[in-house]
Parts: structure tokens; sequence; C-alpha cells
């Protein structure tokens, strides 16, 4: 991966594309589900859910700063082949189902927003759209229109949060930590930790660090910060969700689908404030979904040529935009899953489900070796007792969030 000079948008720019791509139709879904269930009771677990990502990111950039590997590899190197099959099985079948619902999420809006047609058509322009700006701007322009995106859906999202906020005191007591009396309460409270700041693309971050040419121990506190900035976006964006969702919606309004979620809230914001506000949402749910397509389509693509790579790797694994497995990856990203955009797997997408929600207490898992083996990693990087306290508390929040979407959907 090039170099890129550096820049105030490098300094902070890959903690932003990590927020971006995390931050999609299951953060607008999730959010709006648990606000129009419980209310502004829940915000606590919006910030809850971005610190447990944020203590799982700081450790995987550790990682690579030390090592000079990204956590892909050293999971596959350190801990045995069989990560390398798991995680090849794993991959090959989340991105055929995420990259769909990002397609289905983003046509769906424009569907909405210049409603001549199906949405197909919308869905199948944003993947191409994604694949010929991936394919032909490089990372330089991916940065910037994710940049955009990124500003577009928090200023909007947030914007429109305020002006529906009908309880500034309920908002700040419900960022205290409390349990609604609903019976229901812990299940969407866990849904809500576990769903905030995305699953796989949590990883991508070792790749865009690269690209920022982060490669030793003097830029850890960089790291941090930019960490600490895109997860403070992705906790305020989901606060804004919930608000919205506690204030305009009510339960069972709408149905589980994603962009269903999407349309309804924006209608809703229409009803009760002004139709401006109904298209501004909109726009910003749009930035939401295609910011969250062009950083699968950018980043994922690195990671199939990484774990592609360590199949029979000697030595260090140097993963190229310009290599024949990331492009190839892309395409197949971008183009085979459009052909799924008329079918409904429904037992395919329930075993998706289940599988998707192990990947998080498997990494956190993985961390646990790999952040204290100071033969592996060093002795200046390798967690203390605070770290591995943080990484414990994380791993014990993942599991359960994981044990409750796997029975939701089984149930």
């Amino acid at each position: 991966m090039a170099r890129a000079p550096r820049s105030i948008l490098l300094l902070v720019g890959p903690g932003i594309l990590v927020a971006a791509t995390g931050v999609g139709a299951g953060d607008l879904a999730t959010a709006a589900f648990a606000g129009s269930q419980l209310g502004l009771a829940v915000l606590w677990a919006v910030i809850v859910g971005a610190l447990v990502k944020f203590v799982l990111n700081e450790q995987l950039a550790r990682w690579q700063l030390a090592t000079g590997t990204t956590i892909l590899d050293g999971a596959i190197s350190k801990l045995g082949p069989v990560v390398w099959a798991v995680f090849g099985a794993y991959l090959l079948l989340w991105s055929p189902f995420v990259a769909v619902a990002l397609m289905k999420a983003c046509g769906a809006v424009l569907s909405v927003m210049v409603p001549i047609g199906p949405t197909w058509p919308y869905a199948v322009g944003c993947s191409l759209a994604g694949l010929v700006m991936v394919w032909l701007g490089g990372f330089a322009l991916f940065q910037r229109v994710m940049a955009a995106c990124i500003a577009l859906m928090f200023v909007v999202v947030l914007t429109c949060a305020i002006v529906a906020m009908p309880d500034p005191v309920g908002v700040l007591g419900g960022l205290v930590p409390r349990l609604p009396d609903d019976p229901k309460a812990i299940g969407w409270i866990i849904a809500l930790v576990g769903g905030v700041g995305g699953t796989l693309t949590i990883i991508c971050y070792n790749y865009w660090m690269c690209e920022a040419g982060r490669d030793g121990a003097k830029d850890l506190n960089t790291c941090r910060i930019d960490l600490g900035v895109g997860y403070a976006m992705t906790a305020l964006f989901g606060i804004g969700m919930v608000v919205l969702a506690a204030d305009i919606t009510s339960a069972g309004e709408f149905d589980k689908a994603n962009a269903s979620v999407i349309v309804r809230i924006a209608d809703r914001i229409g009803e009760r404030t002004h139709p401006v506000m109904r298209w501004a949402f909109l726009i910003g749910a749009l930035g939401a979904v295609f910011s969250s397509v062009l950083g699968v389509w950018q980043a994922v693509p690195y990671v199939f040529a990484d774990w592609w790579a360590m199949r029979r790797k000697r030595g260090r694994v140097e993963v190229s935009t310009k290599s024949l497995a990331y492009r190839g990856y892309l395409v197949v990203l971008a183009i085979l899953p459009c052909a799924l955009l008329f079918v409904d797997f429904k037992t395919a997408q329930k075993l998706y489900g289940i599988v998707g929600a192990g990947f998080i207490p498997l990494l956190a898992l993985a961390l646990v070796p790999l952040m204290n083996h100071r033969a592996w990693i060093g002795r200046e990087l390798a967690n203390r007792w605070l770290s591995n306290i943080a990484l414990g508390v994380a791993l014990l929040v993942c599991v359960v969030a994981a044990f409750q979407a796997i029975a939701e959907k089984l149930g």
C-alpha cells in the first residue's frame, strides 16, 4: 500500500473512515428500534457500545504498530492455520449479504427521493458508482468522498434530532446508566451495545493505518486520537437516531427491514416538523448508507487480499490496491451480489446473522493472547493491567451481545 503525504485529514482520517463505514443501515435500524421501544432511557448504551469498539480497535492498532503486521496476519501466524480457514469461511459468507443489505438501503432511500421506478436500478447504480470510485480514484479520492459523506450524515442527523428533541432534560437523564421498566429492556440494550460501530469492518482500520503511513510506537497517540474522534462521532450519531426514534416513532410502527426504518422516520419527521426536514434526513441517511457501501468496497478487498496471500505466506505480506486479488474481489463484491437483490434468502440471512454475531467476541478472544505475549508483541506496546481489564469487559459485553443476537435469530 502506497503511503500518502501527511495532512490534517490523514491524522484523523482512518478513525473517521471506521466511523463512516461502521455506521450503516444496520446501525440506523438498531438505534431506531431501541429508541422506539425504550425511548431516551437507552442513550447510555450507545456510549457503552462505542467505548467497547474503541477498546478493541485501539488494541488492533497497537498490535500493528508493534509488529508491522495486521491483526489478521497475527491471528493466523500465531494462533494456527485453522484461523485462516475459519476466517475465510466467515468472510465469504459475510460479504454477499452485507453487500446486498447496503445496496438495498441505498436503493430504498434513492427511490423515495426520486420515485420514478423500482428500487433495484438505484441499488445497482450505487454499487457501480462505488466500484468506479474505488477502482479509479485511489485512496485520496476515497477519503475525500467519505469525509464529505460523514460530515453530511452527522450534521443532518444531529440537526434533525435537535429540532425534534422533545425533552432536553430527558436526553441528559438517558445518558445515566439505568434499566427501563420493561421486560424486554435488557435485550434491546444488549442489541444496541453490540450493534454500534460495525463488525468485520473494524479490522479495516489496520489497512487505513498503512495508507496513512503509521508504522511504529511513535504513532500510537495519533491512532488513539483519531479512533477517539471516530467513535465519538459514532456515539453522537447513535444518540441522534435514538432521540429521533423515541420522539417520532412508536413501538411496532415499522417492520424490521432496515430501509423501511429509514424511510418511515423520514416521513414522520416531515409530518411533525416540516417537509424540508424530511428531505434533510433522507439526504443524511443516504450519506450514511453510501459511505458504508464505499467503505466496504474499498477496505474489504484489502482484507481478502491479505487473507488470500497468507495461504502460503513467506515473510511479511504487502497488500496492494492494484493486485489481482484486491481488484478481483472488489469486482466480485460490487457486481455478483446484485443478483441477490431479487431473491429472498430468509434462511441464509438467518444463518449469516448467527455467524456474524460471533465475529466480535472471537476477535476480542484472539486479542487476549496476542496482546499479552511479549515475545510476539514486545514489552513496549503489550497490554498492561488496565488494558486487560478494558479488554475483559469488552469481551464480556460482546459475548453477551452475541448470545442475545443468536437467540433472537433462532427465536
